[in-house]
């Protein structure tokens, strides 16, 4: 166990503040951030050794996997618990405003998809980025899970399974193989990186994310969460047989009960396969 984990964990555990499950919660946060933070570059830290620079790295992680502004507060205030208890509290800033955390606004029916301009991928010259983007329209992949992505581990021959140390918040899961078009990228990306993942060998995954975002910018490829949302539209009209409210298709309240439960199912199932926990998430993407 590396030596944040590991004091970290002999923090908690020499504190009884909190229920069980708050200790169980801020437990769980601490050594997602920890295992993130050397992820970023930070090695051989100590607790006592928290600086803003690292507060600020970890949001700025958070914010590019497009986490809620309640998810972000939540982890900030285990952070905040971290810092006090090393007796640093100034190295979080008081106000989440300062680190621009935003009050979550959610649009329910609005159209957020996006779909790749071939012309503009073709402007990104990093080759790992654009698989990446494509993986991320061809299975509604998040912006982590398309760069960590390596094909010896995820593709099972009929569906993907993405490592829990890809995805948001630890929970593996699985991602059918539907088509001809997925299976030509997948052979695509297993050309390039054989046994390896979609990260240079001379790379870490801080340092790609920054070429890919750099790369992205360059192109006008921006707002590349919409290309979840289009995964998720699509998956919806196969499934139900109509297109889902946000393209257009009719809302919940119109459908005849069996035609209801096509919906529901459908959700499931879209739910699942982008990784989050509750299927009313789904409808921020579908309406």
């Amino acid at each position: 166990m590396r030596d944040l984990n590991y004091g970290l964990k002999q923090l908690v555990h020499a504190s009884r503040e909190g229920s069980h499950a708050t200790r169980a919660a801020r437990q769980n946060i601490l050594q997602q951030s920890a295992n993130t933070l050397h992820e970023l570059g930070f090695r051989k830290l100590q607790p006592t050794g928290l600086k803003p620079k690292h507060v600020e790295a970890l949001i700025a992680h958070w914010q590019s996997q497009a986490l809620s502004p309640g998810t972000i507060k939540n982890r900030l205030s285990h952070i905040r618990w971290w810092a006090a208890k090393v007796g640093k509290p100034a190295v979080v800033a008081r106000d989440n405003d300062h680190y621009q955390v935003q009050r979550r606004v959610y649009v329910t029916g609005a159209d957020k998809s996006r779909s790749l301009d071939a012309e503009r991928l073709s402007q990104v010259t990093d080759p790992y980025t654009r698989l990446s983007l494509r993986l991320q329209q061809a299975f509604g992949l998040r912006r982590e899970e398309a760069i960590k992505f390596s094909p010896s581990y995820a593709d099972r021959g009929d569906k993907l399974t993405l490592k829990a140390s890809w995805t948001k918040g630890g929970r593996a899961r699985d991602i059918p193989i539907r088509t001809a078009e997925q299976r030509a990228l997948l052979k695509e990306v297993r050309a390039m990186v054989g046994r390896g993942a979609l990260i240079p060998a001379n790379k870490n995954y801080y340092q790609q994310m920054r070429t890919y975002e750099r790369n992205t910018a360059r192109a006008g490829l921006d707002k590349n969460h919409g290309l979840r949302h289009a995964y998720a539209h699509a998956r919806y009209a196969a499934l139900t047989g109509w297109p889902c409210p946000a393209a257009g298709g009719p809302a919940r309240r119109s459908l005849s009960p069996a035609q209801r439960e096509q919906d529901s199912a459908a959700r499931q199932i879209i739910s699942r396969e982008l990784g989050h926990e509750r299927i009313e998430i789904v409808s921020v993407y579908c309406g």
